[in-house]
């Protein structure tokens, strides 16, 4: 079945998948699939074996009611998108645990595609909320997460996952925001829609400032990169043990600004 994109943009909608300039979004199926995705994953986080998530960590989410799903250029897997089943106040979820997408095939709304494709099939199983971690530090995925997404962020992980040899990480501690993803929620359909996340912030927002050398830090002077992670995890916890929850990133003075809201006000 095809329909009408946007300008020349032809997509074609498969009972298995989304076809759309040539990259299909499915599920993925078989040891061979999930072994093209851990090849991925080995590509873009370059960790040790230790940290690598292996196979049948894969097989597990596929089989148990999680999710697999993968990003086709042709036959060749270029991304994709591994969610694990959970249950929380009597309620399914799911815990998106990695998303990634080979460097060659950024900037093409992949990424967006398979996110969209995973709510898609988590509303379809009756699934309302989708979770996942990210590192407060790289604002450009809190710019997807939050401005992209209509996710809202409202607990802080210290140290989630141990140091690990992955050198995106650059040694430090992996604090973790934890998006919530609240499917059916009238901001993820405002934002889907093409609408701003938020339309304006209230009067009582916070801000916290991403200094806008913290990458060049990060390489040069890891423990002062490691003393502002530190300031940072402390104004995250300060706001978001108030009630407050991020909800937005926003250019600021010196960097990037996360604005928090009263959780309450939204």
């Amino acid at each position: 079945m095809k329909l009408r994109g946007r300008g020349k943009t032809k997509r074609t909608l498969h009972l298995n998948g989304e076809l759309r300039n040539g990259i299909l979004i499915r599920s993925c199926h078989g040891i061979a699939e999930f072994e093209a995705c851990v090849l991925v994953e080995r590509n873009v986080w370059q960790s040790a074996d230790v940290d690598v998530v292996p196979i049948p960590l894969f097989v597990v989410a596929a089989e148990t009611g999680g999710q697999v799903i993968g990003a086709f250029h042709g036959k060749e897997l270029v991304g994709f998108t591994m969610a694990i089943a959970g249950w929380r106040d009597r309620k399914p979820f799911l815990h998106s645990h990695m998303t990634a997408v080979l460097s060659a095939y950024w900037d093409r709304g992949i990424g967006r595609r398979l996110k969209r494709f995973q709510r898609d099939d988590a509303l379809s199983r009756g699934i309302h909320l989708i979770e996942w971690t990210f590192d407060p530090l790289i604002t450009k995925n809190a710019y997807f997460n939050f401005m992209r997404l209509g996710a809202i962020a409202r607990r802080y992980l210290p140290n989630a996952y141990g140091i690990t040899t992955s050198p995106l990480h650059a040694g430090l501690p992996t604090d973790r925001l934890v998006a919530e993803w609240h499917l059916r929620s009238a901001r993820v359909l405002r934002v889907l829609a093409g609408k701003r996340a938020t339309p304006a912030f209230s009067k009582k927002a916070a801000r916290i400032t991403i200094p806008a050398s913290l990458e060049e830090l990060k390489a040069t002077d890891p423990a002062a990169a490691a003393k502002i992670q530190s300031e940072l995890r402390a104004q995250f916890q300060h706001w978001l043990g108030k009630g407050y929850a991020a909800t937005a990133v926003a250019p600021g003075k010196s960097g990037v600004d996360y604005i928090l809201e009263p959780w309450k006000s939204l």
